[in-house]
């Protein structure tokens, strides 16, 4: 029987917190689009009635140092605290699509910049929690690099240089990981990206082979991390710390073509991605968002906890799952209301509606999981042991 080990509950739930411009030069801000800024300790007590005892937050870079090395932590205390207040375990998004105005993303300051932002918030948080601190550096770095470096879909909104971008990401992302643990080195790190499935309908062999080439580019990012790609970038095995991989119901689609539809033949299914990313990385692995939109949220929570289920039967030790975002949050480009969560927007009340069938749901597959997987009364110290163990043994 498998026995996770890393997070304080199975399930975990989400806050959105990107923080990038939109090509209009908007700034987002969806803490505060969805006022869990305002209701931090409302909103953990919520996902405490759940079971849910790990979330997923984000740090707002850009309002935290407006300039470089001056730090105004009040954005981020009240959130730390009500954590810390809840007994929630919180897994900090240190750059979330966003940056400070006064520095370029492409320049090599950008990295240091982002290495001493780290630093300092790793310090903050070793001194005001004695839980064992998870960070994710870089959010979705192969996602980011492809919608800012390539399909002008995020800032910065450039054609071409999406591998350049990608490069970027890792280094800051190592830079913040070494400044993390010269910090704190009990520090855990998290890399979260998509897993994606891309095939073809076309018998060409040059058409499979690009598809190909495609689906295996989802793993760059977590190949240069590692040091098998591009070893000059300065990766190396112990930056892979932990895995969380992104799966929603678009993430599979034809080469040049359309969504892959659940149920068609050439679906994959998710256990054999997660089983496929797991043997390549041997690290641990929870899904680190799922989420569908209005009737579609309960279903697709059913169908990705019997995958994550079915991983674990072929020896998958899957960690967790992500519900995410666990709020409604207005679109990112057009403010329309995305009916995503387990609960809504802030009422007149000061309360949020709850989604009821998916709740219940959760609540079903919380039994079903409960049964299935022992509880390690050792967890709060393994959880301490990861990255330490594997740095001292490189």
């Amino acid at each position: 029987m498998f026995s996770p080990r890393l997070f304080n509950s199975y399930f975990l739930g989400g806050f959105e917190c990107a923080t990038h411009r939109r090509r209009d030069g908007r700034r987002l801000d969806l803490l505060a689009a969805t006022q869990h800024d305002l209701y931090a300790a409302a909103d953990y007590e919520r996902l405490r009635k759940h079971g849910i005892m790990t979330v997923r937050e984000g740090l707002r870079w850009h309002m935290i140092e407006r300039s470089a090395g001056h730090y105004d932590w009040s954005s981020f205390l009240p959130m730390l605290r009500a954590a810390r207040a809840a007994g929630v375990q919180v897994i900090w998004d240190l750059c979330h699509y966003g940056w400070p105005d006064d520095i370029e993303i492409w320049d090599s300051a950008f990295i240091d910049r982002f290495a001493r932002f780290a630093g300092a918030a790793a310090r903050l948080i070793r001194d005001e929690t004695d839980a064992v601190p998870v960070y994710c550096p870089v959010n979705e770095i192969s996602f980011w690099a492809w919608a800012g470096g390539d399909a002008r879909k995020l800032n910065p909104y450039c054609r071409g240089r999406g591998p350049e971008l990608k490069r970027q990401l890792v280094r800051a992302s190592i830079a913040a990981i070494e400044a993390v643990w010269e910090v704190d080195p009990r520090a855990r790190i998290v890399h979260v990206d998509p897993i994606i499935h891309v095939t073809t309908l076309s018998s060409r062999k040059q058409d499979r082979i690009r598809a190909e080439n495609y689906r295996r580019a989802q793993f760059e990012a977590w190949d240069m991390l590692s040091g098998r790609l591009f070893p000059e970038l300065g990766g190396r095995p112990a930056y892979l710390d932990i895995l969380g991989v992104n799966f929603y119901s678009d993430n599979e689609w034809f080469y040049k073509g359309g969504t892959i539809p659940l149920g068609h033949h050439l679906y994959r299914p998710l256990s054999e991605i997660l089983e496929e990313t797991y043997r390549r990385y041997d690290s641990p692995i929870f899904v680190a968002e799922t989420g569908a939109e209005g009737s579609a949220r309960s279903a697709w929570l059913h169908y990705v906890a019997s995958e994550v289920r079915a991983a674990i039967a072929i020896g998958v030790p899957m960690e967790g799952i992500c519900l995410y975002p666990i709020l409604d949050y207005p679109g990112w480009d057009n403010d329309r209301p995305c009916n995503v969560g387990l609960y809504g927007a802030v009422d007149a009340r000061r309360d949020r509606p709850i989604c009821q069938a998916l709740a219940d749901e959760l609540e079903r597959q919380q039994v079903i999981f409960g049964a299935l997987l022992q509880e390690d009364p050792e967890r709060d110290s393994l959880v301490g042991e990861g990255p330490l163990g594997r740095r001292t043994a490189m």
